[in-house]
């Protein structure tokens, strides 16, 4: 775990294997912002700029050998964009996540980045701490993270800093837990594992953990879930993961989608569709590390997660097309498509939510391959009632994480329209985000609600960038947390 310190020492004069600086892009050519170091040793570095082919373009980081006045031995410049007064925070946390990235391997770094306020010195602190992530559960080859990190800043004992940096503390606690789930081989991480890792992860905080297990699902009419799970050797749960402050300001539900393996069932996925399906979960892997956030950081709100755990397999016993199985508030559904699973235990858990009537429900899920055709690979889509949708695109913006709205278009609700049951499990093939929202909406009643669809931003495929790192990304823990943060203000 990299440690994180303040220090109002003169960065220039700490002692450290590197020191880590930002430079803005212009028109006039990079612009090395370096406030924190003597005039003469500035004014050296930001000549040698031009020579070295720096831009300042975000995500990019280069590394000089540190020159006279400097007691560390290697600088790092990373970019933090176009600057137009002061810099803001999001470039401010993609830059240190992405020096820190880079940094892997090395013992000490001093972080020598505008922080002048809480404010960047949250980010700055949030960004180092989520840059500095490695999954080592089966690969030891890697350099591990930087072990020490020393942020300089002259508001360094100030009580706002201080609270800033625990803050990002939490947030990066819960972003790594969530990343490391997602990254588990589904060999390992099954639904009763995952059950027990959040009991696990619960252990000597305010969170307590309850687990449903296949008999008790199926006592309790849980269809969608139990029909998901039977074509597996290994059941399904439902676990409720409750923070419950006294005098708590509102009531916060949060559901996630925790299939730990998703094989599409006997609507089978074609091989190269499988490659990834152990990212399926991270849905639930968000929710259980929010929660557990929320409590580190004893937010005023109660909230309680629901994490909808199966495996979708094909099994002798797995559920077929045109089954019909009785969701828990009585709803009938057709499966047309065993791949559309994840709709099913959703449904469940939502009404599960529901029945302890919270103030709003929020769930979020890798649901839809239609969302990364819409959005991409690094924007959620965000659905439902007016005002829940709002406060999560909201928090998404303060926090630094893409969302975007959608609508719920009432047309399509009439593609989910089944022959034999209340509703099909499939719809429309085009605005198939949409359809999934539609088909979730009909088990939040009256409940204010936001669906959050991350299929494309939980798993980074591509290179690793800024903060994030190539595979479970964490995405949409930052937004939820920011969520109950707002409500605690309230």
């Amino acid at each position: 775990m990299t440690d994180l310190k303040l220090s109002t020492k003169d960065p220039a004069r700490t002692d450290a294997d590197a020191i880590v600086l930002a430079v803005a892009s212009a028109d006039g050519g990079p612009r090395l912002l370096a406030d924190a170091l003597p005039k003469k040793v500035a004014d050296a570095l930001a000549a040698l700029l031009p020579a070295l082919g720096v831009s300042g373009k975000a995500d990019e980081v280069l590394r000089v050998p540190a020159g006279d006045g400097l007691a560390a031995g290697v600088v790092v410049l990373t970019g933090v964009g176009a600057v137009p007064d002061t810099v803001a925070v999001e470039p401010l946390r993609r830059a240190a996540g992405a020096a820190v990235r880079a940094l892997a391997g090395t013992g000490d770094v001093v972080l020598a980045l505008p922080a002048e306020d809480a404010a960047q010195v949250g980010a700055v602190a949030e960004g180092a701490l989520l840059g500095a992530y490695r999954f080592d559960r089966y690969k030891t080859s890697d350099p591990a993270p930087v072990a020490r990190l020393t942020l300089a800043t002259p508001v360094a004992r100030d009580k706002d800093a201080k609270a800033a940096v625990a803050r990002a503390q939490a947030v990066a606690d819960g972003v790594r837990g969530a990343r490391d789930l997602v990254n588990t081989s589904p060999r390992h991480l099954y639904p009763e594992s995952f059950a027990e890792a959040a009991r696990t992860a619960a252990r000597g905080t305010k969170v307590k953990v309850t687990v449903l297990d296949e008999k008790e699902l199926e006592a309790g009419g849980y269809g969608g879930i139990v029909g998901v799970g039977q074509g597996s050797t290994r059941p399904p749960r439902l676990v409720k993961v409750a923070y419950s402050p006294a005098r708590a300001k509102a009531h916060y539900a949060l559901v996630g989608k925790g299939i730990t393996f998703d094989s599409g069932g006997l609507s089978l996925k074609p091989a190269k569709g499988m490659e990834n399906m152990k990212d399926d979960m991270a849905g639930a892997a968000t929710v259980l590390h929010t929660v557990l956030a929320a409590a580190a950081l004893d937010l005023p709100v109660k909230v309680t997660g629901w994490l909808a755990l199966a495996e979708n397999m094909p099994g002798s016993s797995a559920q077929r097309p045109s089954d019909v199985v009785t969701m828990r508030d009585g709803t009938t559904v057709e499966v047309l498509n065993t791949d559309a699973e994840g709709r099913m235990v959703l449904g469940d858990a939502l009404v599960a939510a529901r029945e302890e009537k919270p103030d709003t429900i929020v769930d979020i899920a890798t649901l839809t391959g239609a969302q990364m055709v819409a959005l991409g690979a690094r924007v959620g889509g965000v659905m439902g009632t007016d005002d829940a949708r709002a406060e999560v695109v909201a928090a998404a913006e303060a926090v630094g994480e893409q969302m975007w709205p959608m609508p719920l278009p009432v047309e399509l609700r009439e593609s989910l329209r089944s022959t034999v049951a209340d509703l099909s499990n499939i719809g429309d093939r085009f605005g198939g985000m949409l359809v999934a929202g539609l088909f979730l909406k009909e088990f939040v009643g009256e409940t204010p609600w936001a669906h959050v669809d991350v299929a494309g931003p939980a798993y980074n495929e591509g290179s690793a960038y800024g903060y994030t790192p190539k595979g479970g990304t964490g995405m949409g823990l930052r937004t939820l947390l920011g969520v109950l943060e707002a409500a605690a203000r309230r």
